[in-house]
């Protein structure tokens, strides 16, 4: 496994990690409100790994073999 992949394969679980997170704090009721921001601020920066993950791909085709 190259550098390369490794990257996208950790953006890609770090991606799932923030996601899950995101819809379990939002999801469970009873949480201290701590958990509601940290539940949309975890699904913002899931958002933001994803647009990184894909700005990644295309511009390693280009220079990485």
């Amino acid at each position: 496994m190259s550098l390369k992949h490794f990257h996208l394969f950790f953006i890609a679980l770090s991606v799932l990690t923030a996601f899950g997170f995101g819809a379990w704090s939002l999801l469970t009721r009873g949480l201290p409100a701590s958990f509601f921001w940290m539940g949309w601020i975890s699904l913002i920066g899931g958002v933001a790994l994803l647009i990184y993950g894909v700005r990644f791909y295309r511009k390693s085709k280009k220079v990485i073999v």
